[in-house]
């Protein structure tokens, strides 16, 4: 299962998170710089880190059910392979 992870490069790790840092402080002050109420600034605040805890949930989720089709379609595959060289042998004999 090791030769089909992705191995990303060190700059594009650095690069993800810079960008989600920049991304998270342009937020910040842009909520902070708001001609708001402190309640509504707060609303906003809490609707963009469940906005981030969503994302990143989603986007474990859909990574972890793409994982558990791939180990299930070769173990299906397997089974498949096994009941035709089973087959196969039977056949020959």
């Amino acid at each position: 299962m090791q030769d089909s992870l992705v191995k990303h490069s060190h700059n594009w790790v650095i690069f993800t998170w810079v960008s989600f840092g920049v991304a998270a402080v342009m937020m910040a002050l842009g909520i902070y710089n708001l001609e708001a109420s402190f309640s509504a600034k707060g609303f906003y605040t809490m609707s963009a880190i469940m906005l981030v805890h969503t994302s990143v949930t989603l986007t474990k989720t859909l990574r972890d059910k793409d994982e558990s089709e791939k180990l299930h379609n070769r173990l299906e595959d397997a089974k498949t392979e096994k009941l035709l060289l089973d087959i196969n042998g039977t056949d020959q004999s």
